[in-house]
């Protein structure tokens, strides 16, 4: 008799620890991403190659946004319709600079199976762009049984379900590079860490709903960090010469300091006027 019972109780305890794999197959540690390196010198003696080219960017300048497609066998983590709905929140950092002419969503499948920088090159004929910038991806999420899986069982019908411990944690990074020349720009990184507890039969429906989750609020961070980047660009074109900026005929904007300059004079002719008044007044009272 108790042989029986030490035996039954063995085998549940077996089973109580494969319950998550029986039911899921997302436990353990996984990952999605995608590698802008890889995409972009998939021969791996091109990385050593550096060109000294400056880049030359005419005014306004022509942008696209893609996400960098998965390499080799694996499936791309972000769906295309989620793809473009958080492109358009990358799109949001650009849209508010005038020496951006106009910016183009570009899908994934593009890229897909592409040469790096010659792709890069007929995508820009394609769009009609002269800069893309290039969000690449890496999500490792990891789904283990609680050590104290005991305080969390539910008996659902005949199942036991032991308690699980989900952590999702994501990194996004833009990269932006002038097509013509092969130089990047700038570049801004975006992070998030999620963590989750559920039942065992509920991390499918858990783990694809705080993956997406995960991908918001990493892009979310990097779009800030975009913008940034790109308010500080247009100093480091002046003082660290990292590219030169012509005008198209058709460029209304102005530069910074063409800005500052105006606004220095309407400043002095205001204070001036404002004097000048004040004399006639003093003079008329005499």
């Amino acid at each position: 008799m108790r042989a029986a019972i030490w035996l039954c109780t063995v085998t549940a305890a077996l089973l109580l620890s494969s319950c998550s794999m029986l039911v899921s197959q997302q436990t353990g540690k996984q990952s999605v991403s995608s590698s802008l390196t890889d995409f972009l010198y998939p021969k791996k003696e091109q990385r050593a190659i550096h060109s000294e080219e400056i880049p030359v960017l005419t005014l306004p300048v022509k942008v696209g946004i893609a996400f960098v497609p998965s390499s080799g066998w694996q499936h791309d983590g972000i769906h295309n319709k989620d793809q473009y709905e958080l492109l358009d929140k990358v799109k949001s950092a650009f849209v508010k600079y005038d020496y951006i002419d106009h910016i183009e969503v570009i899908p994934s499948s593009y890229l897909a199976g592409g040469e790096g920088f010659t792709t890069l090159e007929q995508v820009g004929r394609l769009y009609d762009i002269d800069i893309i910038a290039l969000v690449s991806y890496d999500q490792v999420t990891q789904s283990v049984e609680n050590n104290a899986a005991l305080l969390y069982w539910t008996i659902v019908g005949m199942y036991v379900i032991p308690g699980n411990e989900n952590t999702i944690q994501t990194f996004v990074d833009t990269a932006v590079f002038d097509i013509k020349s092969r130089k990047m720009l700038f570049r801004a990184p975006g992070i998030s860490k999620l963590e989750k507890r559920t039942t065992a039969i509920g991390i499918d429906e858990t783990m694809t709903e705080k993956s997406m989750e995960g991908f918001n609020i990493a892009v979310s961070d990097m779009s800030k960090n975009l913008d940034d980047e790109l308010a500080r660009f247009k100093v480091r074109v002046k003082e660290e010469k990292i590219a030169k900026v012509e005008h198209s005929s058709n460029y209304s904007g102005g530069s910074v300091d063409l800005y500052f300059s105006l606004l220095l004079l309407a400043m002095l002719c205001i204070r001036f006027s404002g004097h000048y008044v004040k004399r006639l007044v003093l003079s008329a009272k005499c």
